[in-house]
């Protein structure tokens, strides 16, 4: 693992406020841990759509298409794929520099297209071999130009660069047959342990708070049975459609009721709201998110994004049942998002109680500081960083 601090600094501009609390959870181990924060996890976990098809069926037709697949040992709808690299990218004297968000795709393995694109060499013409960066120069991928630099820019659309070495290699997910019919959704290991917490079951009405992309929502869904009434919410619009389409292609997209709107107003906009169960993940710092090619946060951003928490967290209160349960997660790392937040609920308001995590889960995560939830720590479970707590309203 590099620890190299200059690294570090270079790729993840976090002021004081940030590191501090970072390091109350973390200690002398925040090095280790801001270093694996920079690569990938060696596991691209894949959620199998169980009201289509089953893991063992799904493993067959990977297998019969030459992917390699394996299945999760504690969470019987996950399966993973390996992740390729670090693979070293070489100079070939022509260079194109693309945007943050291509390149958190291009150093996975993805194609660089002329819209990502911010600076290129202009002696680049169609065949040229050239190396990939991202805007703080970090080697990408190596690959052919399919048309010149001149013309990239000009049109700003279409394929630029085809790629054929990356700096790492994850399967084209969304290319394979068994995405397109429907019987998989990507999502994270800790992501799925947090919609299994909630112990979904037939006729629970539970709400979605920050719902898009649906990736929880749909799996409380397929965990139910199908037999779950659930309101997913998220207030935007564009991410709605998103969410959408997701519950299309999974098959259920007129099953789940989905809205526009504030979550942090739903007792307001839709009175006599009450729900046996509720997901709450959410806007957070994301300082869990791996790999991250580069990260900028401060210490506004961290008490206004606990303020935004802090409000949807007493909505929450609100529209649960009394002894319903509410499932608090973030993709934070800082102790401020999660225990800090939560322990203000629990110890000084006395609104929640804390539930008990099953043993499975304690056996592949790790318990929140103070015991208040559990986490999954990027260089201990080689998974993004996640706090996952399940309340029981008092």
């Amino acid at each position: 693992m590099n620890t190299d601090p200059d690294e570090i600094k270079r790729r993840l501009v976090y002021d004081e406020y940030i590191l501090g609390s970072i390091e109350k959870i973390y200690g002398n181990e925040l090095l280790n841990v801001l270093s694996a924060l920079l690569t990938p996890p060696k596991r691209l976990y894949l959620r199998v759509n169980t009201l289509r098809i089953s893991r063992e069926e799904l493993l067959e037709i990977l297998k019969e298409q030459d992917v390699k697949a394996y299945p999760d040992p504690f969470i019987e709808e996950a399966v993973y794929l390996l992740v390729d690299g670090p693979n070293k990218i070489s100079d070939h004297g022509l260079s194109v520099i693309v945007d943050k968000r291509a390149s958190e795709s291009i150093m996975m393995g993805a194609e660089v297209y002329s819209p990502g694109v911010v600076h290129c060499d202009r002696d680049i013409k169609r065949g040229s071999l050239v190396t990939v960066y991202s805007e703080n120069m970090i080697a990408l991928a190596e690959g052919e130009a399919q048309i010149s630099c001149e013309e990239a820019v000009k049109n700003r659309r279409g394929l630029f660069i085809k790629t054929f070495k990356n700096l790492y290699k994850a399967p084209p997910v969304r290319e394979l047959e068994i995405w397109r019919r429907g019987l998989i959704y990507p999502q994270s290991l800790p992501s799925m342990i947090t919609s299994r917490l909630l112990a979904p079951e037939k006729n629970d009405f539970i709400i979605d708070m920050c719902a898009a992309p649906g990736g929880k929502t749909g799996h409380l869904f397929e965990l139910s049975g199908g037999g779950a009434r659930i309101l997913a919410i998220d207030h935007s619009r564009k991410r709605v459609n998103e969410m959408i389409k997701n519950f299309e292609r999974l098959g259920y997209g007129d099953k789940i009721e989905v809205r526009v709107a504030d979550s942090r107003y739903l007792s307001i906009d839709f009175p006599g709201l009450v729900a046996d169960k509720i997901m709450l993940d959410p806007p957070c710092t994301s300082t869990g998110v791996r790999p991250k090619i580069y990260d900028k946060k401060n210490r506004n951003d961290l008490i206004s994004l606990v303020r935004y928490q802090e409000q949807f967290l007493r909505e929450a209160h609100r529209i649960v049942r009394r002894g319903g349960f509410v499932v608090y997660s973030t993709c934070s790392i800082t102790y401020d998002e999660n225990e800090e937040l939560i322990k203000r609920f629990v110890d000084k308001e006395k609104l929640f109680e804390l539930v008990e995590m099953p043993e499975y889960i304690r056996r592949i995560s790790s318990n929140a500081y103070e015991d208040l939830g559990i986490r999954f720590h990027p260089h201990i479970n080689d998974t993004p960083g996640h706090y996952i707590v399940l309340l029981k309203k008092i």
